[in-house]
């Protein structure tokens, strides 16, 4: 495999991982990638092990040790122990803070008439007769209303 981040640690970033390893108590990715780093450098101290030795004496994949190297160059040590905080929801949310409110306003009013009271199904095509939303189905409704109970 072809070494494009080589990982040199200073002493104090060494202390750092050696001592966040030896402790045990964080997160076990985060010891993990303590360890991968501390068994790559290629400082003065470090055995500047290959990843195929790293993934065989930690049991981790090759590619997880590669994107950790990676992570240490490009954004220092933290990047390299912590997981990226995700800039964005991974899909967007069906009834905004206007759709909840139409659903909350609806939900507190009068039932269609030769109904007793709204139910899930009632209330989310009733969003979409109004053209609130496109489309939405009964667990949305119950997770919004369970949400602001």
């Amino acid at each position: 495999m072809n070494k494009k981040c080589v990982v040199r640690l200073t002493s104090e970033e060494r202390t750092a991982l050696e001592r966040l390893a030896g402790v045990g108590k964080a997160a076990a990715r985060k010891i993990l990638h303590a360890r991968i780093l501390l068994q790559a450098d290629r400082g003065p101290q470090g055995p500047a092990w290959n990843d195929e030795r790293i993934a065989e004496a930690l049991r981790a994949h090759p590619r997880t040790i590669a994107n950790v190297r990676q992570r240490l160059v490009e954004g220092g040590l933290e990047a390299a122990l912590n997981r990226k905080k995700q800039e964005a929801p991974s899909r967007q949310r069906r009834l905004d803070g206007r759709g909840e409110a139409h659903l909350l306003a609806l939900r507190c009013g009068e039932p269609p008439a030769g109904r007793r009271c709204w139910t899930l199904e009632l209330l989310a095509d009733r969003l979409v007769e109004l053209k609130v939303v496109d489309s939405l189905s009964y667990e949305t409704v119950r997770r919004v209303l369970e949400k602001t109970r």
